[in-house]
């Protein structure tokens, strides 16, 4: 007989108005019921029972709300939660987990009605279902629908009583968070094949991951820190340096690059001390404690036997000899319970610090400080002021997300430095020694370019995801199809698009539906919009970074896994409805959902788009129409001259290198050619390592082949594949005079809006200086009927014999 329904309240989560009303969401869904409620209502008193009921009804609502769970219905004795319904931080699942751990955990320590015990069985799975939004924030009965609630279902009854297990989505989801154990695979009904469930114990001590992959493109941020690090030190003067950038930039291996590098400072060994913050902290001192054990060499986990010992040795001449044990007892309880309860411990160990670094230069780096409690900022803060007001060599090294706000007021000397993602020739070359590291072939970084985006996260995530080399050396099996997005991508893009209100969220989905960039106007056709409120709209996503302007004019999704996700949440019926519009409007919706086989023709409808005039694609590189290869070289091509006026381009002859002119590496300013396989349309933009199109997959998918088998694999020998030129469109054929703007932004290139086709107005971002632009003087032609200065006859010709002048950039004012 199973157990009355009761409703206790419903969590609003927000009221923020939503123009689409259901999405496709991946969610956590949790599902508690207890075990032998039969015979527990067989020997109980109704009246007994419905309070034994309330009782543990409000028990479990009460852990759903603390961890942002959303209750989805009552069945009998059960209750199914979900978790990533309404918003994600990209965490449901470990939310999901925490709360079905304390569950059990707050059903052991109540008491109940008559003295019952209660024993719950906890089932955690994660999967796609489609959500009714509204439903979703006032609560409800069928607000999501999918298999995944099933499967929830199904796997609790797998656990054992007080158990909670969770499926293979949800294992992935929170490995190295919680302790995990495999069981037998679980039979369900319904399902054709077993199905793989691991339970969990509780949450683990936060073992940080290793960053010791390559460091690539980052030696301008390096020195940067480095230097205000070393200048801390030099000058007794402490700083507060903050490593900044969205998740998966490449932050945490920064921060392990840099205590790598700075072993010491003029002699003078450095003492480091790091502290990795764990999402949702059960412990607010947790990071201070892993900074007492960094400092005093203890593993985490390690025998207890070791502790005082180790602490003794470290405090031994840093604290008055009649406070060294007090200081120990103190620094002993932190490690062993470092909850609020723990400030005497906490206030110790700024004391050890401060000490320490009266005789020695100290650093303190905590990696992820959005994600620490209230009272880590306050020690840090603390530690920073003392340390400024007694002149110490110390420093305090954080990373963050930028749109991380401190409560407290920020110190005078901190100094922030902004991690940009990298360039194409970077995120390239870091692809290469990733695949060839794992194993995959490095052919496949061609694929994966222009979907990471310059961030080395996602680059990492995409190599992990992808399937190894098969026996039978088929390890470019469908390359024509584009790689699904890895789980842990998708998760923080949810995380990203959750953090826009519905309007906001509305306009990303439906720019995710178009192949071609979207403008104010098409976004007034989709969602019915004024275009006044589009373009405001537009603007306040292109200001968060969310949107970037494109070369063919109007804007695109500037993160291609934020892209993908946003088309995904998308119901069929809503998708319709704009491809619709879109049509009515002559737009170009995307055709098929947002797979795979979708979003490659997507991709190269872009990238065709961005394609000069003139240039077509082979085996991924560029290749100038007409320019036959060099018989008996093998890849290489043979260099094409320019053609005086009135005669044909793209007739071969012999070779006649042209010099080149201005800076080298200077953008429109200087034409290269002479070397082997280099036409002379070819152009260096920007500094060394940057090219047109850097961090923009759009513009980088015309170049990758060129680019990256010229670039060093793994093992340092460099791919002997084709290098061929780029073909500059018909606006900056070299016989015409144009302007070239050099490197405006410390590495970026500035693009000539005659090369790239992009409007002028978008280079003269604020807060950048650009350079005086220069007239180019394009270099003189032989005139038809005059032939070549032909070599001696015997030795080499002299340095600039029978050559034309090269072309000198003039001031503008001049021209």
């Amino acid at each position: 007989m199973p157990l009355s329904t009761v409703g206790t309240g419903r969590e609003d989560a927000t009221t923020t108005p939503w123009p689409v009303p259901q999405e496709r969401r991946t969610l956590t869904v949790l599902f508690a019921d207890i075990v032998g409620s039969t015979a527990l209502t067989e020997r109980l008193d109704p009246e007994d029972v419905r309070a034994v009921q309330f009782a543990y009804f409000d028990t479990v609502a009460g852990v759903l709300r603390r961890w942002q769970g959303t209750v989805e219905k009552y069945v009998g004795d059960a209750v199914m939660a979900l978790f990533g319904a309404r918003t994600s931080d990209g965490l449901d699942g470990y939310r999901a987990v925490r709360a079905a751990l304390e569950i059990q955990a707050a059903l052991d320590r109540r008491t109940l009605p008559g003295g019952v015990t209660l024993r719950v069985r906890v089932g955690v799975a994660t999967g796609e279902a489609v959500v009714d939004l509204a439903a979703a924030r006032d609560g409800g009965h069928g607000m999501a629908s999918g298999a995944v609630l099933t499967t929830a279902a199904r796997i609790q009854e797998y656990a054992p009583a007080g158990g909670v297990v969770v499926c293979a989505a949800t294992h992935r989801a929170t490995a190295g968070l919680v302790d995990q154990h495999a069981l037998a695979p679980a039979s369900l009904t319904g399902k054709a094949l077993p199905v793989d469930v691991w339970r969990v114990t509780r949450p683990t001590r936060h073992r940080p991951a290793r960053h010791d992959g390559p460091l690539i493109g980052r030696r301008r941020e390096v020195a940067t820190a480095l230097d205000q690090l070393t200048r801390a030190v030099r000058e007794h003067r402490p700083r507060w340096v903050a490593l900044t950038g969205p998740d998966g930039i490449g932050r945490s291996r920064l921060l392990a690059e840099l205590r790598h590098r700075l072993p010491e400072v003029d002699g003078r060994a450095v003492r480091w001390a790091v502290a990795h913050c764990p999402p949702y902290p059960e412990q607010v001192f947790g990071p201070v404690a892993q900074l007492l054990r960094d400092l005093a060499g203890l593993p985490a986990g390690g025998p207890t036997d070791a502790v005082r010992p180790r602490l003794a040795a470290l405090v031994d001449g840093l604290v008055p000899a009649g406070q060294v044990g007090p200081t120990v007892a103190a620094l002993a309880a932190l490690l062993d319970a470092p909850d609020r309860s723990a400030v005497a411990g906490a206030v110790a160990v700024r004391r050890v610090l401060l000490a320490l670094a009266a005789r020695r230069p100290v650093v303190v780096g905590v990696d992820d400080l959005d994600r620490a409690a209230p009272e880590l900022g306050r020690f840090l803060h603390a530690l920073f002021a003392a340390a400024t007001d007694r002149g110490l060599p110390l420093a305090v090294l954080a990373t963050h997300r930028p749109d991380r706000t401190d409560p407290l007021p920020a110190p005078a000397d901190r100094h922030r430095v902004e991690l940009a993602p990298l360039g194409t020739l970077h995120t390239g070359r870091l692809l290469r020694r990733l695949l060839a590291g794992s194993g995959r072939p490095v052919g496949a970084a061609t694929r994966l370019l222009p979907l990471v985006a310059g961030r080395p996260g996602h680059a990492a995530a995409y190599v992990g995801a992808m399937p190894r080399p098969s026996a039978s050396g088929d390890a470019l099996a469908g390359a024509a199809v584009e790689p699904a997005l890895p789980e842990s991508l998708r998760r923080r893009a949810a995380a990203r698009l959750d953090r826009c209100d519905g309007a906001h969220r509305a306009v990303l989905m439906a720019a995710a539906t178009l192949d071609v960039p979207v403008t104010a106007p098409a976004v007034a056709v989709l969602l019915d919009w004024t275009p006044e409120r589009a373009a405001g709209a537009l603007r306040r996503l292109t200001d968060a970074g969310l949107l970037e302007p494109s070369a063919r004019g109007g804007l695109v999704v500037a993160d291609p896994a934020l892209r993908r996700c946003a088309a995904d949440r998308l119901p069929r019926p809503v998708r319709a409805e704009f491809a619709r519009r879109a049509a009515s409007a002559g737009l170009a919706p995307t055709a098929a959902p947002a797979g795979a086989a979708g979003f490659a023709g997507a991709a190269a409808a872009r990238a065709g788009a961005d394609r000069p005039a003139g240039v077509t694609e082979r085996v991924g590189s560029l290749r100038p129409l007409g320019v036959p290869h060099r018989a008996g070289v093998s890849g290489r091509v043979a260099p094409v001259h320019r053609a005086a006026p009135g005669r044909r381009t793209g007739v071969t002859r012999a070779a006649e290198p042209v010099h080149r002119a201005g800076a080298a590496g200077r953008g429109g300013a200087a034409h290269r050619a002479g070397s082997a396989g280099q036409g002379p349309g070819t152009r260096r933009v920007g500094s060394a390592g940057q090219w047109p199109g850097a961090g923009r997959p759009a513009a980088a998918a015309g170049m990758v082949g060129p680019l990256l088998r010229s670039l060093p694999t793994g093992d340092g020998v460099p791919d002997r594949g084709f290098r061929q030129p780029a073909v500059l469109p018909a606006a900056a054929r070299p016989h015409e005079p144009r302007r070239a703007s050099g490197d405006t932004d410390g590495g970026r290139p500035g693009w000539a809006a005659a090369a790239t086709g992009r409007p002028s107005a978008l280079a003269d971002r604020p807060g950048r200086t650009a350079r005086r632009p220069a007239v180019v003087v394009p270099l003189p032609s032989r005139p038809a009927g005059v032939s070549a200065a032909r070599r001696p006859a015997t030795g080499r010709r002299r340095r600039g014999e029978g050559l034309p002048r090269p072309a000198v950039p003039l001031p503008a004012r001049a021209a």
